[in-house]
């Protein structure tokens, strides 16, 4: 098995690093969804899409910049994510909700591969709240 050390975790391109953070995020949203009692396979599916769209993840990411919830090292990572170049254009979303997506992945990404367990569980938490908080509040 191959170790990344935190120095490789730390040159790792951005896209790798979303790349991470979506299977790790996907996975959590799953077991949330269980947990909570939803279970049939058609309404797993609906539910989870509100969590892990494009569209969500931008908005989240966008709320933790304003709130201040990322350190400078996340922030700089999230840039690094928003600004990297995918190759590939976005069916269902614009380009900058989907950038952003991907930057909001990205410090998923690097977070879980250094190993920062109680900081990616923080992440997920503030994710799911935000998602999950009436619309009225999140205006």
């Amino acid at each position: 098995m191959y170790v990344l050390r935190d120095i490789d975790v730390k040159q790792l391109n951005a896209l790798a690093l979303a790349y991470m953070g979506d299977g790790v995020f996907e996975q959590a949203i799953r077991e949330h969804l269980l947990r909570s009692g939803r279970v049939r396979p058609n309404v797993l599916h609906k539910q989870a899409t509100r969590y892990v769209s494009a569209k969500a993840q931008a908005a989240v990411i966008k709320e933790m910049l304003e709130s201040g919830f990322m350190s400078d090292e996340e922030e700089t990572i999230m840039k690094r994510g928003r600004n990297a170049k995918s190759g590939s254009v976005p069916k269902n979303t614009d380009v900058l909700t989907y950038n952003y997506s991907s930057g909001f992945e990205a410090v998923l990404g690097y977070l879980y591969l250094l190993k920062r367990t109680e900081r990616v569980e923080e992440f997920i938490k503030y994710s799911i709240e935000f998602v999950e908080r009436p619309k009225e509040e999140t205006l």
